[in-house]
């Protein structure tokens, strides 16, 4: 019994600030300003407006995640490779950047990417043409690969650090080949932490709004930015919700091929 009253500050925690401010999107978001229960705040996403910006968000995500992946798997592989363990200095490097402010990293980028910034002041010091990046869909993927592709390769390398050399030796005996092996044998054993990593960047990805708007200098309407405006623009809290409640069934699918493909926890970053 005393073990159990040790997780009541994090009950009261996850009750407070995770619990109550669900429960309040859930109300805003099926009721109207009188309190009167309505679906129109939730059907309002099929507006053009808002469909597109959804369609946006869908698109640039997916884009990024599977950029992401391409690039985190073979790192992750690499990684195994040099059989770096996972406290070492090489896996703390790919942590480290997280642990900086999300909004110091993304407006980094924004200084890179700038029209007068580092990459073009050297392209122009080399006399080669100038990119007009910044403001655009491809800055916002950019800014979203760099910020979530640790998320994509810690939960891989996890996974792939726990396949034995003799689950791969095995597989060679048997006649497999470099190719065969691989796809026959390691990717379907790591796909644990590829779902987890798909889902821990498509969902941030989905939702962002910060990004979009450093990046895509509000010329780029994602879906996170029509709900951050019906917050904080127009105070409308009542189609924000319904609108989070759009994006909600995303995340909770994202999370049901979570459940399925690691039921163990297998691909968990941390």
């Amino acid at each position: 019994m005393s073990k159990k009253l040790l997780s009541t500050p994090y009950l009261i925690w996850m009750i407070g600030f995770t619990m109550i401010p669900l429960a309040l999107v859930v109300y805003y978001g099926i009721t109207d300003k009188t309190g009167a229960f309505t679906l129109q705040n939730i059907l309002s996403i099929a507006t053009p407006e808002r469909m597109n910006a959804l369609l946006r968000s869908l698109k640039l995500s997916l884009i990024s995640t599977g950029i992401c992946l391409l690039l985190a798997y073979p790192l992750a592989m690499i990684l195994k490779s040099l059989k770096v363990k996972q406290s070492s200095f090489i896996v703390f490097i790919f942590i480290l950047p997280m642990w900086m402010n999300f909004l110091l990293r993304t407006m980094a980028w924004q200084t890179l990417l700038d029209r007068n910034g580092v990459i073009n002041s050297i392209l122009n010091f080399l006399h080669l043409p100038a990119l007009n990046i910044i403001n655009t869909q491809t800055a916002i993927i950019f800014g979203m690969v760099y910020n979530f592709l640790p998320f994509m390769v810690l939960p891989i390398y996890n996974v792939l650090v726990k396949i034995g050399d003799d689950t791969v030796e095995a597989a060679r005996d048997l006649g497999a080949n470099s190719a065969q092996t691989f796809f026959r044998v390691i990717f379907p054993l790591s796909m644990p932490g590829v779902i987890s990593g798909i889902t821990m960047v498509f969902v941030p990805a989905l939702t962002t709004f910060v990004i979009s708007d450093l990046l895509g200098g509000g010329m780029v309407l994602l879906i996170g930015n029509v709900i951050e405006q019906e917050f904080t623009f127009t105070a409308n809290w009542n189609l924000g919700s319904g609108l989070s409640l759009v994006l909600m069934v995303f995340i909770l699918i994202s999370m049901a091929l979570l459940a399925k493909y690691d039921k163990d926890g297998e691909g968990a970053a941390f």
